[in-house]
Parts: structure tokens; sequence; C-alpha cells
């Protein structure tokens, strides 16, 4: 009997200081604890990316990954009955109530993918700059989302273009930095290059001078308006050349700058010389701008001559004038003055004196 309580008392001293010196050695297994929120790169969920100490046990796949670029949650009962099936017990919940679970991705944007098919096909076929380009795909362009692993740029492999149909066909290739399989792109579609032009916003007849309320910027295609398209802030305050539909596109040929004098008009003739300025009325044989060249009828000597159009219904004349000698040109005996023609400025109303310079 002595024995046998040496024995029993030998064992209780030794379960007793197992614990004390785990607990002071290197080698302690610290309790599993669940994590509440959780990124995963693969398509399946492992044990040890919802618990931390998870052992051995961290690479056995439990569920099946959200989609990529996607966030799903797990309720904490649902995890801590899979992990007691895979002899993972004693989890410190940290009172979570549920894992949140979201998958790793890379995302494209589909107007990063319209910009680039746009640089594919830039000057290609007599196509243009990447920025006027308007692409039409086959299929609807959305965002795309790729593994985490696929971090290269989108690389160009084929690039087609016909310029008779405008029909395209460009593929690309986005590396893995796994040296996994390049992941690879194709889009097809039509593709046409537009210009801005400046566009009727109602019907205009010849000779209307267009107010900013009558055109707008919009872009439209270079076949359609061709290589003189006019620009919105060039066309305000010039005249019309033809009549043109609300819709249409503005061309340089279209516009020019407002007549100053319309034909058959009232006109004031403007005769101007050193010591001499006079003013008449006349009638405007043909319509010009300024700087036009323009033949009007002096209404007094009924004589039709020519001037330069300067303003509103105004017209300056050419006259003769005579030129003063100089002392050096004087001889012994008096000489005949040669003459110079002069340009007269505009303004005034008409006068009796006037008809006599003509």
């Amino acid at each position: 009997m002595m024995f046998r309580s040496v024995l029993i008392a030998t064992a209780l001293l030794a379960a007793t200081a197992v614990p004390a010196l785990a607990q002071d050695g290197d080698d302690v297994i610290a309790a599993p604890v669940l994590r509440a929120n959780v990124s995963v790169a693969d398509d399946v969920v492992r044990i040890g990316d919802v618990i931390d100490n998870a052992g051995s046990a961290a690479q056995i796949a439990i569920y099946r990954a959200p989609d990529l670029g996607t966030t799903g949650s797990l309720p904490t009962a649902q995890i801590l009955t899979v992990l007691q099936a895979h002899q993972v017990i004693g989890v410190d919940t940290r009172d979570i109530k549920a894992v949140s679970v979201t998958r790793l991705s890379r995302p494209i944007e589909a107007s990063e993918i319209r910009l680039q098919v746009a640089r594919a096909l830039e000057h290609r076929g007599g196509l243009g700059d990447a920025a006027n380009l308007s692409l039409t795909f086959d299929r609807d362009v959305q965002d795309l989302q790729f593994d985490a692993t696929v971090t290269g740029a989108m690389q160009p492999t084929a690039a087609r273009y016909d310029a008779r149909s405008g029909r395209f066909d460009v593929s690309f290739a986005i590396s893995n930095e796994n040296n996994a399989p390049a992941a690879k792109l194709r889009f097809t579609g039509s593709a046409i290059e537009t210009v801005e032009a400046a566009v009727l916003t109602r019907d205009v007849q010849r000779a209307e001078v267009l107010k900013s309320s009558d055109v707008i910027t919009e872009r439209r295609p270079k076949a359609e308006v061709g290589g003189d398209a006019a620009a919105r802030n060039v066309t305000i305050g010039m005249q019309m050349r033809k009549p043109l539909r609300a819709g249409q596109a503005l061309r340089a040929a279209d516009i020019a700058k407002p007549d100053l004098v319309q034909r058959d008009a009232n006109v004031t003739l403007i005769f101007q010389s050193a010591g001499l300025y006079l003013t008449i009325r006349g009638k405007a044989l043909d319509s010009g701008t300024e700087g036009d060249t323009v033949s009007v009828v002096n209404l007094q000597s009924k004589r039709t001559i020519s001037g330069t159009v300067i303003g509103r219904d105004q017209v300056a004349i050419s006259v003769a004038t005579p030129r003063q000698p100089q002392a050096t040109d004087l001889p012994a005996s008096s000489d005949v003055g040669s003459t110079e023609t002069a340009t007269v400025s505009v303004a005034g109303n008409s006068s009796p004196t006037a008809a006599k310079a003509e």
C-alpha cells in the first residue's frame, strides 16, 4: 500500500509539472482565433484564411471563394461546424457573428478597354489620332475582372483595320506574375475618325449673320464634314454664303465676313486728301465686306466709280491730288506738278460741293 501511494503521488506531480514546463518553453501552442475580415486571391477559402494559428490544418480548403472582385459573408456557427469536422476545436470567436470574405481581383474598366483599342488602331489605314476615333463594338464592352495575379498591361498582339468597310479586329495579351499563361482578349467592331465641328441649331438663309445661339459644337465623322470643318468660335458673327438646315455641320466655305455694304443700298462715299474731306450720297452696285472693292454710283454726278468698303454703308474713294513740288525740283521756269493717288476714309453726310469733286 505504501508503494502504491508513492506511485500515485509521483504521477500527480508529473501531471501538474508538464503544463508549467510548456508555459515556460518556446513551443507553446496558441489557441486558434477567428478573423473578422478575410481577403483571398485563390478560388477557394482555406482554414488558414479564416483562422489564425491554424497549424497543420491551414491549407485545407473549406469553401468556394466569392466571384472575382466581390465580397461574401460566412456565419460563425457554420464555420465552427466545418472546423470541427477537420479536428480544429477550441476556436476563440471573439464574439464575431460572421466572417466577411473578399475575392481579390485585377479590374479593367470598359473605358480603359476602349482607350486601348483606339490606341492600337491609331494611324492605321488612314485613321488619325486615337482621341478622334469613334468605336462601335460588336459586343457591348463591360468592366472585366481578372485574377489578382494578372498584373501586366494590355499589350496588343494583333490589330487589323479595313479602311473600306471600317471594320477592326484587335487582340490583346495580359501577362501573369506567376508565369501562368497570359490572359487573352479580342475585340471586333467598326471605327471611324471624327472631328469637332460647328453645327447649326436652326435653319439659316443666305446672308444671315450667325449668333451664339445658332451654333453648337459636336463631333461628326470626318468623311461627312471634310478637312475644312469650321470651329464654333470662328462662325459666330459670320455671314452665311448659302442656306443650310438645322443639324448640318458648317465648313469654312459656308461662311464669310458679314457684308458691310449691300447691293442697291444707299451708301456714303468718302473723298479725302490733303486739306480736303468730302462726303456724298451714293448707291452700291455690289455687296461687299470690309476691304472689298465695290462699284458705286455717285447720285449727284450719276457717274459709276469704284471704292473700298471700310465700314457699315461706307465706301472710301481714291482721288488724284496735286503734289507740292520740292525746292530741289524747281527749275528756272515753273513746272507742272505731278499727281499721286490718295485713299480716303469714310464718314459724314452728303455735301452740295461734293459734286464738283467728280
